[in-house]
């Protein structure tokens, strides 16, 4: 990365950050937000404030993580201050949404802000799929419901097509089964900013959008440079996932998890969903929140100038550049 690199890179994330201001997201002053506790930060325009790291759903169903410690990671990391819970339809055949509805018990649930995703494109395989995870989830109402892997260019027009899914997603907001709608993807800008323009020829505005945004993104077809601005300008949810890239980022010796949880959470976002397979790894993400302070400029250029070399052409972005992440297409009946 060149000097003049630098300069430019340095402006545009401190002109992102600006532009967040007027969108309803954090002013508390540089330096103070997360002293102390987890901070809140508002949903785009919706209303709704939560905590600044998520708690990934994923890993909470994972085979190799015994049920008892998924269900103490939940609860401690409510406890801890979390309040948004990320999880998936097909997330481990639907055990992670069973064991995060069997977590909510107890007065669990009124503590939380739960999204879940699901994958049908058509109308009818959408309503099942919410009614299943109702019923896995143990809960009569998702705060947050979203399209999930918007990862084909013909996703959108799938979704807004008559009988599509938007449909079901629609009427389960009217029948007070969610709250709010969005979408997810971690392919393409390109595709996400035409699921935008599909939704915008239909009248609809998203509460919220889930993308990948981590320090090798800012690199490399980058979610950051081509979505987060358009997301802040409409008033937008700003969901980050994949700070560490499921830990293939990491591989890379460039930057560690603290520093990936906390450029992330230095960018416009509302939550940076963080996957937690044990205590340790969700006492690393509550540190990392509670004691955050937003990158200076200086620090996203030392940021960039290390990773530059090793983001070239996605290595280590395998959600972009492989079908490795890719659940639909490994199983393309999940998408009806």
């Amino acid at each position: 990365m060149t000097a003049n690199d630098a300069a430019v890179t340095r402006r545009r994330f401190l002109e992102i950050a600006a532009a967040s201001i007027p969108a309803g997201l954090p002013s508390t002053p540089r330096g103070t937000e997360g002293v102390g506790r987890v901070p809140r930060r508002p949903l785009g325009r919706t209303g709704e404030r939560v905590s600044a790291i998520g708690l990934g759903g994923f890993h909470l169903g994972k085979p190799d993580v015994p049920e008892p410690e998924s269900l103490r990671i939940i609860r401690a990391a409510i406890d801890g201050g979390i309040t948004f819970l990320d999880n998936c339809w097909d997330y481990n055949g639907g055990q992670s949404e069973i064991r995060m509805g069997k977590a909510l018990r107890d007065g669990y649930r009124r503590r939380a802000f739960l999204m879940t995703k699901i994958d049908g494109r058509d109308r009818r395989t959408a309503a099942r799929q919410i009614d299943e995870s109702l019923r896995r989830l143990e809960t009569d109402r998702i705060d947050l419901l979203q399209f999930h892997e918007v990862i084909r260019m013909d996703d959108p027009e799938r979704i807004f097509a008559a009988g599509g899914a938007m449909e079901a997603a629609l009427e389960a907001r009217q029948a007070g089964k969610v709250r709010y709608i969005g979408f997810t993807g971690h392919k393409s800008p390109k595709i996400h900013l035409k699921m935008l323009e599909v939704a915008a020829g239909h009248r609809v505005r998203f509460d919220a959008v889930q993308m990948p945004l981590n320090a090798m993104d800012a690199h490399y077809d980058s979610f950051e440079r081509h979505v987060l601005p358009a997301l802040v300008r409409d008033g937008i949810g700003v969901l980050g996932m994949k700070p560490m890239g499921d830990h293939v980022i990491l591989e890379s010796k460039t930057v560690t998890p603290v520093e990936c949880l906390r450029y992330a959470m230095s960018l416009p976002t509302s939550v940076v969903i963080t996957g937690c397979d044990s205590m340790p790894i969700l006492e690393q993400a509550l540190r990392a929140a509670r004691s955050f302070r937003p990158m200076d400029s200086n620090e996203i250029d030392a940021l960039f100038a290390k990773t530059a070399q090793a983001a070239r052409g996605g290595r280590y972005e395998l959600y972009k550049t492989t079908h490795t992440f890719d659940g639909t297409v490994h199983n393309p009946h999940w998408l009806g």
